[in-house]
């Protein structure tokens, strides 16, 4: 026999179609909660259970499910009034019984605010009524940043500089439904290819940065005032034009500072702190094809990983201290973290060799593990 947990449980299950019906002025009730669940054959267990699910019931509380009774006999209980059919009658059973009353009060007046504004908003209302329920306290505001986006579909200004009365930080909090919102408003003018709630509807925003040192003392000189150890926005670093022959391009900072003192002069050259898989802001810097490139990252599966990312932008990158004979040498027996990643990466075949082993056996060797005087000795070879 059905529980009353179970009773609750399927009940729940319905509460996202009856705010549905409701949008649509569909018709809702009466609604049977479907059961298959046979009674206990034991007469003593059967009554309790019973006594359990009328307990929870209208008939008692004054309010939910009704019980609906058929009489019949069987083998091992006799005869007995069997639940035949549990069902909500009303809406005052159903949204007191899982205690939604206020909330479905103000679904109406929100989805109905939300369509005065906004019609073109309607299949999304109708399908997600439980986002209505779950942003109840934030239309108001919600609706102010609509409205500016409708009237200003290209802003070109940060975030928090956008004259909407709203909380600095509320867009921020609440990308993921405007986001939702906004591509049905302004749908002609959202940039889809992009997910960066900046990018995708025309916004200023703050771009990474692009950290590298500088190797060779004559561009330090001529170009940076001398300075070594520079940091500048994508966009800045992708118009770079600058002798450079050679960039080598490293996995995390200790790799950075490892080259900056073993090679502490280098002509046309500069070390790139790639920052792992944030390797992706450099792929637009097309100057990058015209130089040899060097890859350092841990020889772990994550490392072998964004050496293929980098080599999917630059062909011709090719990888440094990444090899079987540096890992048999200075391996010890760290694990690392595992990947869930299946498809095929842009390796050698050696190169893969080592990444398969990797991945199975779950190991690491850090860079840093290796000695400044084995580094300083592999790289003058390249």
């Amino acid at each position: 026999m059905i529980s009353p947990s179970e009773i609750k449980l399927k009940t729940k299950g319905k509460y996202k179609n009856y705010l549905q019906s409701i949008i649509k002025n569909e018709t809702f009730f009466p609604l049977i909660i479907v059961s298959n669940k046979k009674p206990s054959k034991s007469i003593p267990e059967f009554k309790r259970e019973l006594e359990k699910l009328i307990s929870s019931s209208k008939e008692k509380k004054g309010f939910g499910y009704t019980i609906s009774y058929q009489e019949r006999k069987t083998k091992n209980l006799g005869t007995q009034s069997f639940p035949s059919s549990i069902h909500f009658d009303t809406k005052q059973d159903f949204e007191k019984y899982l205690k939604v009353e206020k909330e479905v009060n103000q679904l109406k007046t929100d989805y109905i605010k939300i369509l005065s504004n906004f019609p073109e908003l309607e299949n999304w209302v109708e399908k997600n009524p439980n986002k209505i329920v779950d942003n109840s306290s934030k239309w108001s505001d919600l609706l102010k940043v609509l409205e500016y986006f409708k009237s200003n579909t290209k802003p070109n200004l940060y975030l928090r500089e956008l004259p909407i009365s709203v909380h600095t930080k509320f867009i921020e909090t609440n990308s993921p439904i405007l986001k939702e919102l906004l591509d049905i408003i302004i749908e002609p003018f959202t940039n889809k290819e992009h997910t960066k709630f900046e990018k995708r509807f025309n916004l200023k925003f703050s771009e990474p940065l692009v950290r590298f040192k500088i190797l060779d003392s004559k561009i330090s000189e001529d170009y940076f005032s001398k300075l070594t150890d520079i940091s500048i926005p994508v966009n800045q670093f992708n118009t770079l034009r600058l002798p450079i022959e050679k960039v080598i391009v490293v996995e995390n900072k200790t790799n950075l500072y490892t080259i900056a003192l073993t090679l502490p002069l280098l002509e046309k050259t500069i070390v790139i702190f790639g920052s792992g898989f944030k390797i992706e802001n450099l792929k637009d810097a097309e100057w990058l094809n015209l130089v040899e490139i060097i890859y350092w990252g841990d020889i772990d599966v994550q490392g072998f990983e964004i050496l293929s990312q980098m080599r999917n932008y630059f062909p011709l990158t090719k990888s440094f201290l990444m090899d079987q004979t540096t890992f048999n040498k200075f391996f010890e027996k760290d694990l690392g973290t595992k990947s869930k990643t299946i498809k095929k990466l842009n390796l050698t075949k050696d190169e893969n060799r080592i990444y398969v082993k990797l991945k199975e056996n779950n190991w690491r060797l850090e860079q840093e593990k290796i000695p400044l005087q084995y580094v300083q000795n592999q790289i003058g070879q390249h």
